[in-house]
């Protein structure tokens, strides 16, 4: 009787203790970390943005604000008014983005003697992936202007999706064309192309008024 008794004493007291062990990892679990920005895992067909804040031009804030170039120097979205401007946002450890450049490098090489500017904007940080992205500029034969998109930069241009790669067409005047997320092999490039082709088309119809 007495050992019949004592075991289910024993093995109450043992689950107990493992339960109470448990409930505290439960109950305290290391602070998550939340990434800078997310990225697909996979290729998506490309998603349309709505205008930055629901605007259809860029405002100034975003157009005068200094961009460190990769290698040297300096400059601004306003520095190409009067030409249609692709702003491209990416990142060396973005899988999509390893192959949406060579995409669109094949469109900007299309559009050469173009009044045409193309933008690629890193998000990562200069003090830390200086050497990975001129290691990726270079195996990439990226040709676009280079810079860093600091974090407030960033945010503004990704319209609330911290997620990349993201694409903008800007009009010769300032306004929005088209704004996405995303990569898609068999849509990217022809979307960015005929983008510009449109933009262009308008803007010489324009002219000849």
């Amino acid at each position: 009787m007495k050992k019949s008794f004592l075991l289910p004493f024993l093995l109450t007291i043992f689950t107990a203790t493992i339960a109470a062990q448990s409930g505290r990892r439960v109950t305290n679990p290391p602070p998550p970390r939340e990434p800078v920005v997310e990225t697909p895992t996979v290729e998506a067909e490309p998603e349309r943005l709505n205008p930055i804040s629901g605007l259809s031009m860029l405002p100034d804030e975003i157009l005068n604000r200094e961009l460190k170039s990769i290698d040297q120097g300096s400059f601004r979205l306003a520095d190409f008014r009067g030409k249609i401007v692709v702003v491209n946002l990416w990142a060396t450890w973005c899988g999509p983005c390893r192959r949406e450049v060579p995409d669109y490098e094949k469109v900007r090489k299309e559009f050469a003697g173009k009044p045409v500017e193309f933008i690629g904007l890193t998000t990562e940080n200069p003090r830390t992936a200086s050497d990975k992205v001129r290691q990726f500029v270079r195996e990439f034969h990226f040709g676009f202007r280079l810079g860093w998109a600091d974090a407030e930069m960033a945010q503004m241009l990704m319209n609330g999706r911290r997620v990349i790669p993201q694409t903008m067409v800007i009009a010769a005047d300032g306004r929005i064309l088209s704004h996405w997320n995303g990569y898609s092999s068999g849509q990217s490039r022809s979307r960015l192309h005929d983008t510009i082709e449109s933009a262009l088309d308008n803007a010489a119809t324009r002219q000849e008024r």
